[in-house]
């Protein structure tokens, strides 16, 4: 993709470079673009960040999960901006400007694989590759009306990526619909079965729902009574363990740790000018202390025990992806943290406890699309994608 010919500001403006795809195949035919943290034979890897970008040198063999879709007949449209380290739910990049969301374009993209997300909402390919740590794909799926997955934690490689916080970090993609969707799941989530290993017993976490903004539980009306006629009445419950705060915590003191760990050498020797937000979140990742961690790691054991019972071998969670449509592009710094924080208790459930979590795009309020999410137990990728397919076509 060149630079006259991105609108959306999605792509990183790099000289373009031949990569060599199947000429046959499942996919053939199917643009796709990756994230920037990515491998791309012939492309640098930026991370979205100038100083991990001036370090990089031309790599010379491509992601894992790149060459699976080229080796299927996908071809490359080109590497996507990423929120700087990936660190960060709100899709602007001080050094790299902030993608359009191609379906409400005054309102955020939402991060880190804002670029991704920008680049399918806004037509210029069919697909893209994302990242998710805590909700780097789940939260720009839900904002620019696409379908997005966090799959089962290490279901898909990560080989020739930028980690941020390894324990959490997953390869997803976007597609704007779920043919599509399914198509590439084929390829990047072969040898899985579509089948749940016990009858499905559809879930209502109220816990969860009360995170979600009035308006925004309002506009879920018609998608949630789609999925009774076609799934069934969900069971009401409660995922919560201990409390939401708890659970909060627990995330961020992981992450923060092993963020830090990821990143904080180079961050220490170079001292990097950081954007907004990102900065402020390292410099609290540097003081997190190992009695933090380990109280934090102590919990994720619990409650991913807990969520296990919960969901045995056919529950599956029904849920908002976020807690309302993507904010303004003029929203405050501050007023944006509160949003990601408040996203976080609802993101960090998937996350901690490496479950599978795919966002439909089945509402829209004022406007602007509104994810709603289906979470499966582990290894259930493929259900819940047929699962999806089943409302898609209801």
């Amino acid at each position: 993709m060149t630079v006259l010919h991105d609108p959306a500001r999605a792509f990183v403006p790099y000289p373009s470079v031949e990569v060599p795809h199947a000429p046959t195949g499942p996919l053939a035919g199917l643009r796709f673009a990756a994230k920037d943290l990515f491998d791309v034979a012939g492309y640098p890897t930026g991370g979205g960040s100038p100083f991990v970008l001036a370090m990089s040198g031309i790599k010379t063999r491509n992601a894992d999960s790149v060459q699976r879709l080229l080796d299927a007949g996908a071809s490359l449209a080109g590497k996507t901006v990423t929120d700087e380290f990936a660190f960060s739910l709100n899709g602007l990049n001080a050094h790299f400007g902030a993608p359009v969301n191609g379906a409400a374009p005054d309102r955020i993209t939402g991060g880190s694989s804002s670029g991704s997300a920008s680049a399918v909402s806004s037509h210029l390919c069919e697909a893209a590759l994302g990242t998710d740590t805590g909700g780097s794909v789940r939260a720009p799926a839900s904002h620019c009306g696409l379908y997005g997955l966090r799959p089962t934690h290490g279901r898909v490689s990560l080989a020739g990526c930028l980690d941020l916080a390894p324990s959490f970090d997953t390869c997803g993609w976007f597609t704007r619909d779920i043919a599509t969707f399914a198509r590439v799941a084929d390829v990047l989530l072969a040898g899985d079965t579509s089948d749940l290993p016990g009858p499905l017993r559809l879930l209502w976490p109220e816990d969860m729902w009360s995170l979600a903004v009035p308006a925004a539980r309002e506009a879920h009306a018609g998608a949630v009574e789609r999925a009774r006629k076609v799934l069934g009445e969900p069971e009401v419950t409660t995922i919560t363990l201990d409390s939401l705060d708890a659970m909060y915590w627990a995330f961020r003191y992981i992450q923060g740790r092993e963020a830090w760990n990821t990143c904080g050498g180079l961050i220490s020797r170079f001292q990097p000018p950081l954007g907004p937000g990102v900065a402020e979140r390292f410099a609290w990742a540097s003081q997190v202390t190992d009695a933090q961690v380990a109280e934090a790691r102590a919990y994720r054991t619990r409650y991913s025990a807990h969520l296990d019972a919960l969901l045995g071998t056919g529950g599956v969670l029904l849920m908002p992806t976020m807690p309302d449509i993507a904010p303004l592009r003029a929203t405050s710094e501050g007023d944006l943290e509160d949003y990601r924080n408040r996203a976080l208790r609802m993101l960090a459930t998937a996350g901690l406890c490496g479950l599978p979590q795919l966002s439909m795009p089945l509402s829209q309020r004022a406007g602007a699309p509104l994810g709603l999410s289906l979470t499966g137990p582990r290894g259930s990728d493929r259900a819940l994608i047929a699962l999806a397919t089943r409302l898609a076509n209801a």
